[in-house]
């Protein structure tokens, strides 16, 4: 289970440090791609995989767009010796990202939002929202 909140800047070349509690977990290799809600989704070569045989038992006319969504712009990563991740362009650009960043744990996955997006959006949960969800599951 992935948790915590790192903050984070990119470098001149697209590189980010990525935090060492969460590439443990992630594994040598892990993918980045386009998330829901403006920032980027990193997962575990692991779950890549299983979510990608799950979307290739898909119908294509229900699966075609989620498809170019997640996979057009999918990236593998290997972290360098220090322990950052190069993060292209596309991507960057997808989630409005100039340098500062906030990696974030979420669960089954990681996420790295710009970080004023991320407080931006930190500000706007709305409490008696999250309790009835958390009602909902019982907790």
């Amino acid at each position: 289970m992935f948790t915590g909140e790192f903050f984070h800047s990119f470098d001149e070349k697209g590189r980010v440090n990525f935090p060492a509690k969460l590439r443990e977990e992630l594994g040598e290799q892990f993918v980045v791609t386009k998330g829901l809600d403006g920032c980027l989704s990193v997962y575990s070569m692991e779950k890549w995989e299983r979510m990608s045989e799950i979307v290739d038992k898909l119908p294509q006319a229900k699966a075609r767009n989620l498809k170019r969504f997640m996979f057009s712009s999918a990236t593998v990563v290997n972290p360098d010796k220090q322990g950052r991740v190069l993060v292209t362009q596309t991507l960057r650009a997808y989630a409005n990202i100039a340098k500062d960043v906030a990696v974030i744990g979420a669960s089954d996955h990681v996420e790295i939002w710009d970080r004023e997006a991320w407080a931006q959006l930190n500000a706007q949960m709305d409490s008696d929202e999250i309790a009835e969800a958390m009602d909902e599951l019982g907790f």
